[in-house]
């Protein structure tokens, strides 16, 4: 039997990370943790975990998620498990309250693994989801978000662009979780409502395996944050798997790789959280702050906002 471990975010970026956050995401932890103790699968416990997030209206995700340029939200989520690598995603999702749960019925219930737009929504309707409550309305943009996108659409080449604009609009995002679960099945999974005032459509790392999540049980389980711009093009979460099933540290491969994405990629902001299959884990990040925590069982979870 396994220790059993789960690890959460709630996304790095440059904000200051409030007391609710750091209290919503301990709040999380437990509820995976407790899954974890009673039996429970590592995927079980990165959803539910991932849902008290999405349902608390704090995090870009599920009822807290940004709105894009025609005042929609669009989310995105994905879970795999590690044991026969099996995985489920949703992309540009609305109106539904848990995008995560949408994700593991698209790895349960179905032979595929990424579900798109408004077939994603149909398809979580299918299942009855809860949806959300409030329909959203495009927001005035006060002068100083005014200002940071005349200045970002200003900046000198496109990835500096969107760097600009990560910079000056965004807090923290996505939120995402690890698990390692009595029987040794590692599970990763990630939710977000994408960037500010993005344009519709876009999507980012977090519903795409290998890039936002990965779960193999021969190597971990990595679930990612940031720019998904850069993380996508390193394929982050499969790197860092891959690091891990080649013998290094959870700490080394993430330390290795988030190198690799800043030195390659201009304006890379990322953060992970990376757990091996015999319990070790790291959360680092090259962003400001990075509002995450950890649970063991040894006691209460472990929450902070900077992690080196």
């Amino acid at each position: 039997m396994k220790r059993c471990i789960i690890l959460a975010h709630g996304g790095a970026g440059a904000k200051v990370v409030t007391p609710a956050q750091l209290a919503c995401l301990a709040e999380a932890l437990a509820a995976g943790h407790i899954l974890l103790e009673r039996g429970s699968t590592a995927a079980a416990a990165v959803e539910v975990t991932i849902r008290v997030m999405e349902g608390s209206g704090l995090f870009n995700a599920g009822t807290g998620a940004h709105l894009q340029l025609d005042g929609m939200r669009r989310m995105d989520a994905s879970i795999m498990e590690g044991r026969l690598l099996r995985a489920g995603a949703v992309a540009g999702i609305e109106h539904i309250r848990h995008p995560i749960t949408a994700a593991r019925l698209v790895m349960e219930k179905t032979a595929h693994v990424l579900l798109i737009s408004k077939h994603a929504t149909r398809f979580a309707d299918h299942f009855k989801l809860e949806r959300q409550t409030r329909r959203p309305r495009k927001p005035a943009l006060p002068p100083s978000r005014r200002n940071a996108m005349r200045e970002a659409v200003t900046a000198t080449g496109p990835q500096r662009r969107m760097l600009r604009l990560y910079e000056k609009m965004l807090g923290l995002e996505t939120v995402g979780a690890v698990a390692l679960d009595a029987e040794g099945t590692v599970a990763a999974g990630a939710s977000t409502g994408g960037i500010a005032f993005m344009l519709p459509g876009r999507v980012g790392d977090s519903p795409l395996i290998g890039c936002g999540v990965y779960a193999d049980n021969d190597a971990g389980a990595v679930s990612m944050t940031g720019l998904g711009e850069g993380i996508i093009r390193i394929a982050v979460a499969k790197e860092i798997a891959d690091r891990l099933a080649a013998g290094a540290s959870p700490a080394t491969a993430a330390r290795l790789t988030l190198k690799k994405l800043v030195v390659r990629i201009e304006g890379a902001a990322a953060g992970a959280l990376v757990l091996a299959p015999d319990g070790r884990f790291a959360i680092r990040h090259t962003t400001p702050t990075m509002c995450a925590g950890y649970l063991t069982g040894a006691g209460r979870p472990v929450v902070a906002d900077r992690f080196r």
